[in-house]
Parts: C-alpha cells; sequence; structure tokens
C-alpha cells in the first residue's frame, strides 16, 4: 500500500513539475526548428565569417527574446591576449585572452555585430569552452561539417566544445524537420 502512495505520489509530482518544463523545452524546440527554415547560412558557414574577430570556440542558432523572437546566429570567438615583454629582463609574459560573441546574418553571412564577453555565465562558458579548443587538433568547423556528413538530412543547430573522458569533443546538437538528435565529434 505504501509503494503504491509512493508511487501515485511521483506521478502527480511530475505531472504538476514535470510535463510543464518538458512541454516548454518542446516548445521552444518546435520554434527554433521552424525558424532555421529561414536560415540560408549553415552552422559551419557561420563559424567561418566570425573567424576574422578571432577563433571560434562555440556557436548556435537560437531565438533571442530581445530581438522580437528572431533568429539569430551566435558565435563566440577568441582572441589571444597582448604579449607582454620586460624591458629590463626581455621576459614574454602572455596576458589573457578575449572573448566575444559574434552575430553572424544568417541569410548573408555577414557579421552583424560584436559584442565583448566580459563577465557573467558568458564569460565562464567562453573560458571553458576555450580551455577545450585548446587542446583540440581539428577545428569546430570540421567536426560540425563531419556531423552533418555522417547524418544526413540533418543541419547542426548548436556546438559547444568540452571533454569526453579526457579527450576534446564537439557536442553537436542536429535537426531534422521536428526530429532532434545530439552526437559527439572528437576534437583531437
Amino acid at each position: 500500500m505504501k509503494s503504491a502512495i509512493a508511487a501515485a505520489s511521483a506521478v502527480l509530482v511530475s505531472t504538476f513539475f514535470g510535463i510543464p518544463a518538458f512541454a516548454e523545452q518542446g516548445a521552444s524546440d518546435a520554434a527554433l526548428a521552424g525558424a532555421l527554415k529561414q536560415a540560408k547560412l549553415p552552422l559551419e558557414s557561420g563559424l567561418a565569417a566570425s573567424s576574422r574577430e578571432g577563433t571560434p570556440i562555440s556557436a548556435k542558432y537560437e531565438i533571442e527574446d530581445d530581438d522580437a523572437d528572431e533568429l539569430q546566429l551566435s558565435v563566440y570567438t577568441m582572441q589571444d591576449g597582448p604579449v607582454d615583454i620586460d624591458s629590463d629582463t626581455g621576459d614574454v609574459t602572455l596576458k589573457d585572452p578575449t572573448f566575444a560573441e559574434v552575430i553572424v546574418d544568417h541569410t548573408t553571412g555577414k557579421i552583424v555585430k560584436v559584442v565583448p564577453i566580459k563577465d557573467g555565465e558568458d564569460l565562464a562558458a567562453a573560458k571553458n569552452q576555450s580551455k577545450v579548443i585548446a587542446q583540440a587538433g581539428r577545428s569546430l568547423e570540421a567536426a560540425i561539417a563531419q556531423a552533418v556528413k555522417a547524418n544526413g538530412g540533418y543541419r547542426a543547430v548548436s556546438a559547444i566544445p568540452d571533454l569526453k573522458d579526457g579527450h576534446p569533443v564537439a557536442k553537436v546538437t542536429l535537426v531534422n524537420g521536428g526530429e532532434w538528435k545530439t552526437v559527439y565529434e572528437k576534437l583531437d
């Protein structure tokens, strides 16, 4: 009897707390999949376009709430920090890299806006991503292209570098119509 009550309680809790979260995620996924139909630029081409602002370290298509729910292609980039040379000793010190969010027009491939990343969760994410990319022997762009090639009919929505079993990988999210999948491509 107690286990039946516990099971019923679990069902009620998941009904009241779990389903709205899943429904909300499903709605945002459906909205993003629908919006991607207007995007002419593949994600990997967005990385290539953003490279003049630094090394691409992650990329994603997203619906930006601030811009009237418009689709945008966002690429985080990293530029090596300036070199400091001690005039007395000649010692060379590389300063911390700088990070930026590069917004690429998803129809033309032109850079629309470059926003420096200076603090908060975005800076923490960029620092972690740059550490993974520093270990990579292959570009994020190449990893995305491989994921798309291996999954015919799908297009890349995001690519985030991560470590898996101590090795750098790209977590690539793909969509085909309303069907989503995540694959991991080796970066080393």
